[in-house]
């Protein structure tokens, strides 16, 4: 729990930063546009916003259950941030050398046969809401210990989603807007600071093993 105005504020902006650089809105949203083709305007708004309400959804009950999900499978914390921060540093690695994040691989649907289901997954599920997005959430989660750090945890997750959203809904004038070398620089940003956040991870859940179990 953080006792003074600058940590929480220093929380708050590593929150944001970490679920801008995992959701990589910027470097989804070609993706987004490659997977809608040219469908009009209406379906891309109701595509884009069921693939972020899924990803909400999932990172909210995650956030706020995550604890007794852990309890049903036994897993601990520390063991659930050693192998976050194993998976997101992966991601930001991918991220870093200019490739497509493993853990956000998706399959490029060639027709515009159901793109409701489509915005559930590869969009909503793991585009968005994959392991790592999981991983990064359930980290910041164990860092608060309260219900009013959880819940804005929350909110900060819900302001990502909206600017995803808006990116999505805005793909088609950004991907003439921005050149490729733009949207792979940005992505290689993304990707330090997921690495930067991994380790941190790496390092919380080393660090609660150890006062866990200290024999």
């Amino acid at each position: 729990m953080m006792n003074t105005m600058p940590d929480f504020t220093l929380f708050i902006s590593t929150v944001f930063l970490g679920f801008f650089a995992i959701l990589n809105p910027i470097g989804n949203t070609p993706v987004f546009l490659l997977m809608v083709g040219e469908a009009n305007r209406n379906i891309i708004k109701r595509v884009a916003f069921k693939s972020v309400l899924v990803a909400f959804i999932i990172i909210t009950i995650f956030s706020l259950f995550g604890h007794i999900i852990f309890r049903l499978f036994n897993i601990t914390l520390p063991a659930f941030q050693v192998a976050g921060g194993i998976i997101v540093f992966f991601i930001g690695y991918d991220l870093l050398q200019g490739k497509s994040p493993g853990a956000h691989k998706t399959k490029v649907q060639e027709t515009e046969t159901d793109l409701d289901d489509m915005a559930i997954s590869p969009l909503g599920i793991p585009l968005l809401a994959g392991p790592g997005t999981i991983s990064t959430a359930m980290n910041f989660v164990g860092q608060g210990h309260s219900l009013l750090i959880t819940l804005i945890i929350i909110l900060v997750f819900a302001v990502v989603c909206f600017i995803t959203y808006l990116m999505f809904i805005l793909s088609k004038r950004i991907a003439d807007k921005l050149r490729p070398s733009l949207i792979k620089a940005i992505s290689r940003i993304m990707g330090l600071i997921l690495a930067v956040i991994a380790v941190q991870m790496l390092i919380n859940g080393v660090f609660n093993v150890i006062k866990e179990y200290p024999h």
